[in-house]
């Protein structure tokens, strides 16, 4: 199985920019979240569409980049 309608956008979430990354396996979506510099994972997910997958990584990934932020004060 190739994955199929593949994008990938920059967003910012401030702080920070992070890089989205979405496509298609059979009937499943699947998202990762990386912050941009070093590209490391923040988050990853799936879903029945694009839009639910690209959510539920973006929810997950904010979570842990606020979080990471608290502890650095």
């Amino acid at each position: 199985m190739n994955p199929e309608d593949y994008s990938e956008r920059k967003e910012s979430v401030p702080p920070h920019t992070v890089h989205i990354t979405s496509y298609r396996l059979g009937d499943t979506y699947h998202c990762t979240v990386d912050n941009v510099d070093p590209g490391a994972v923040i988050a990853r997910s799936k879903g029945s569409s694009r839009e639910e997958a690209e959510a539920l990584a973006l929810r997950s990934a904010i979570n842990r980049l606020m979080y990471s932020s608290s502890r650095q004060t």
